[in-house]
């Protein structure tokens, strides 16, 4: 659709053009973090933005919240489907790069809940304690519409909240997910490791690795990736250097990715090979996660 139809349309709708951008990033945000999928998520917006009509807006007094369930009932549906996918899913799974900050190309509510480290936690969610979780803690939204979402009373959409709470906060005591180091030491790490792996010094990459450091990789069947984890910091060293020099890729690109720095990388083509994302512990890497499926890199 024109930009020039689109507003004719939601003018016609009773919500300016205004409004609708207002809200979109919320749109967009509830169903990325239900997701993990950008692809999937613009498709949310765009059922979103054809369900705003006149005769559904004209009696709803929170608009942001009725916005956001809809996104939200879409997004459960495809959650679900997604779930029973994922059982089929080849290799390790990771959510699609989410560029923020000055590298998004639309404006993204930015908090933990779109980092790589949650969204993992996350998804080991039920699809419904997911959705109660996003809705609450990151949208605020009263468990009535929450309800609403799930076909639930509110108080089974509360329970399922508590539930999801409580597992989010042993992930958390247990290092997985929580506010990650803070950004001013992320840059200094990854600039340091960036400078390690473009003048091939092994050593220096294991001194930055944790020792116990996982490194994880999602080709989604597309391409070659490894298959499971691969533990240890000199091991992870050893393969991100040899896969450097097996597609000949060029010095990294910081980029913004979930609210934190990340690593971008290229061929010789210019073609994107894949987006790294980190989680710190004690000043090293811990948690080296690399999405290099194309389909989850068409975006970026």
């Amino acid at each position: 659709m024109s930009s020039d139809r689109r507003s004719a349309a939601v003018v016609a709708s009773g919500m300016t053009g205004d409004e609708w951008q207002r809200h979109r990033p919320a749109v967009f945000g509830v169903a990325y973090r239900l997701l993990g999928s950008v692809a999937d998520a613009e498709d949310v917006v765009q059922d979103v933005w054809l369900r705003t009509t006149g005769d559904r807006l004209a009696e709803v007094s929170d608009r942001r919240a009725w916005l956001v369930t809809v996104a939200a009932r879409r997004a459960y549906d495809l959650l679900r489907s997604a779930r029973v996918r994922r059982e089929e899913y080849v290799g390790p799974w990771l959510p699609e790069p989410l560029l923020t900050g000055p590298d998004a190309a639309q404006p993204v509510l930015v908090d933990e809940s779109v980092g790589a480290a949650m969204m993992l936690v996350m998804e080991r969610l039920s699809p419904p304690e997911r959705v109660a979780f996003v809705l609450r803690e990151a949208f605020g939204l009263e468990f009535s519409w929450i309800a609403g979402v799930l076909d639930r009373s509110p108080a089974a959409a509360r329970q399922l909240a508590s539930r999801a709470r409580r597992r989010i906060a042993g992930a958390r005591d247990a290092g997985e997910a929580g506010p990650g180091a803070p950004r001013g030491e992320h840059e200094r790490v990854l600039r340091a490791f960036r400078a390690a792996y473009e003048a091939g010094d092994l050593e220096g990459l294991v001194r930055l690795l944790d020792p116990e450091a996982v490194y994880v990789t999602d080709g989604g069947g597309e391409v070659f990736a490894a298959r499971k984890p691969i533990v240890g910091g000199r091991r992870v060293g050893e393969v991100l250097l040899r896969v450097g020099r097996r597609w000949r890729l060029g010095g990294a690109e910081v980029v913004e990715v979930g609210g934190e720095p990340a690593f971008l990388y290229r061929r010789e083509d210019g073609a994107v090979h894949s987006v790294d994302t980190v989680r710190l512990r004690g000043g090293r890497i811990a948690a080296y996660w690399r999405q290099v499926a194309p389909s989850k890199l068409a975006h970026v």
